[in-house]
């Protein structure tokens, strides 16, 4: 992966290189991240990739452990699980307060959204999955109103996606998605506000099921929330 920047927005850069190469399983979980090597590696000098790293300590993906130095934390299923809940809660009351207020051009976006999903399931594009699948919930919770569940649930977006990238890669898991998708979208169409937020948490019931799956088959561990008991974890809770 190609993680230097161009001169513009290098922070900026920074932040989105390094969060691109942690969701994609560059750096594994418990790997110490290095200063130095960042810096070579993204072109930039070592006040930005510091700065870089705390703004991923904020989004959870990176821990930063005194006399240690920052690392990729390591999450457990039951943490992982605990994450799938939330979500569950926080998108089904969205699908269900967007069946109840969706308007032709909020309808034309998710229908767009749903036909870039369909089509990236066609090609087994597994970014433009992840990018029509962001774009669909997007429209959903921006006409949901809800500010606080959107700004709840954007701050949970980097390991959602994470998530969605372990469940997508179960065989036919996408396919699923996408009736299941379709079915939170038809729901918000015909207005029927109940069947939008079981239609939602059904989706997320599966696509949790679907993750754990590829993750136990895996043998593997979920990089993304700091353990408990870190300095990363304490501020968190404050």
């Amino acid at each position: 992966m190609d993680m230097r920047v161009a001169v513009t927005s290098v922070l900026q850069q920074a932040v989105e290189k390094l969060r691109a190469a942690i969701l994609a399983g560059v750096f594994a979980p418990g790997d110490r991240l290095v200063e130095a090597d960042l810096c070579a590696r993204l072109g930039v000098s070592r006040p930005s990739v510091r700065e870089a790293l705390r703004s991923l300590e904020a989004e959870g993906l990176v821990s930063i452990i005194p006399n240690k130095g920052p690392q990729i934390p390591v999450l457990s299923w039951e943490q992982a699980a605990e994450i799938y809940r939330v979500r569950a809660l926080l998108e089904g009351e969205a699908a269900a307060l967007c069946a109840s207020r969706a308007g032709p051009d909020a309808v034309a976006r998710m229908r767009g959204a749903l036909d870039l999903f369909a089509k990236a399931v066609r090609s087994g594009d597994s970014a433009l999955r992840l990018s029509a699948t962001a774009d669909f919930y997007s429209a959903l919770q921006q006409t949901a109103g809800n500010t606080l569940i959107d700004d709840l649930l954007r701050r949970l977006m980097a390991r959602i996606n994470f998530l969605r990238a372990q469940s997508m890669s179960r065989r036919d898991r996408a396919k699923s998605s996408l009736q299941e998708m379709r079915a939170i979208f038809e729901a918000i169409v015909k207005g029927d506000a109940d069947a939008a937020r079981r239609a939602a948490e059904r989706h997320v019931e599966n696509a949790s099921l679907a993750a754990r799956q590829a993750i136990e088959n895996a043998g593997a561990t979920i990089q993304c929330q700091p353990q408990r008991g870190t300095k990363s974890a304490h501020r968190a809770r404050r």
